[in-house]
């Protein structure tokens, strides 16, 4: 099995959530997965020592966190070169004609934008946290939500997340590095077999 890195941008937590139920699924699949957070990293990240990669960020106003978005930038070359899956988190993936990666606007506006080419992208709501918002976020994402249908009653956090999209994330990438994994093993086979006649 794939050995794979997963590496994360959350900011009230919910993302890391997601991250960890990824992480679970895959390991139970049988892959080894290490769990990173972009913005606790230091130093140059150990590319060569994983098959494949999954990279997870949330969106707030519109945009995914900077230092994610400067992550990809650097490192798109890397990405590039092996398996690597991505999953955007947001609150307007709550809504039906938001919650696919070909109707998200903010999902669809950032992959136009990067070099980086994900095998598969998912996009995920996330989850409205008034309880961890300061003064000012508290405010404006009410306001938000006012303006969007969404919960405006800020003594209660909701979570949007549907659970088992995100266990049919994981399953994906299991499939896809299995297909991968036997294909390179029958490339292997084919070539030997000419070899040995």
């Amino acid at each position: 099995m794939s050995r794979i890195a997963l590496l994360y941008m959350s900011r009230e937590g919910q993302t890391k959530k997601i991250s960890e139920k990824v992480a679970l699924c895959l390991r139970q699949a049988g892959h080894g997965v290490e769990v990173y957070s972009i913005d606790s990293m230091t130093g140059s990240f150990a590319w060569d020592e994983f098959d494949a990669i999954v990279l997870g960020c949330s969106i707030r106003y519109g945009k995914h966190h900077a230092p994610f978005r400067k992550f990809v930038d650097q490192y798109a070359r890397q990405l590039n070169s092996k398996p690597s899956f991505f999953f955007s988190v947001n609150l307007t993936a709550r809504k039906p004609e938001r919650a696919q990666p070909y109707n998200n606007l903010y999902l669809k506006k950032y992959l136009e934008s990067i070099q980086w080419q994900p095998d598969k992208v998912e996009v995920f709501a996330g989850a409205l946290l008034y309880s961890q918002y300061d003064f000012f976020n508290k405010g404006m994402i009410r306001l938000i939500m006012k303006m969007t249908g969404g919960p405006t009653d800020t003594s209660v956090d909701t979570e949007f997340t549907d659970w088992s999209r995100v266990i049919s994330f994981a399953r994906d990438i299991d499939i896809f590095l299995s297909r991968s994994s036997d294909a390179m093993d029958e490339d292997y086979n084919h070539l030997h077999r000419r070899v040995a006649s």
